[in-house]
């Protein structure tokens, strides 16, 4: 829903352009043989019109599930495809929350999302109040 309704920015019409061209490739089963049926297509054009209908978004999953599910070559496509999408506004990956809990003791509380030790991050803090508790 989110992709078929532009979030994301450049990034995210991006994505959806990937996925139009890839519920576009030739449907076949397995055994390489034409499939017929149903590519995900009309799905896929459906949601576009009404991007904000979780009905439409869930038929188009439905689709892709089925469709991956009898074309190896497509499944692969579809797994490269979603292992390489942005993370999206409203998917969890952009949010953060932070708690602090424990003991009440003098020192600083840095909040925030992605901290790896390789970016050189150092905390100091200062000398605590006399009448700070140990730690």
């Amino acid at each position: 829903m989110a992709l078929a309704g532009g979030a994301g920015g450049e990034m995210g019409r991006d994505a959806w352009a990937g996925l139009v061209r890839l519920v576009r490739m030739p449907f076949r089963r397995d055994g390489g043989d034409d499939a017929g049926g149903s590519s995900a297509e009309a799905e896929l054009t459906r949601l576009a019109e009404e991007p904000a209908d979780e009905a439409r978004a869930q038929a188009l999953s439905t689709a892709l599930a089925v469709r991956a599910a009898l074309d190896g070559e497509f499944r692969a496509a579809l797994r490269t495809w979603h292992e390489e999408l942005p993370p999206l506004p409203g998917d969890g990956a952009d949010s953060v929350s932070n708690s602090v809990s424990g003991q009440v003791w003098y020192g600083p509380v840095v909040q925030g999302r992605d901290f790896h030790a390789a970016d050189g991050i150092h905390i100091q803090s200062g000398t605590p109040p006399p009448d700070a508790p140990q730690r």
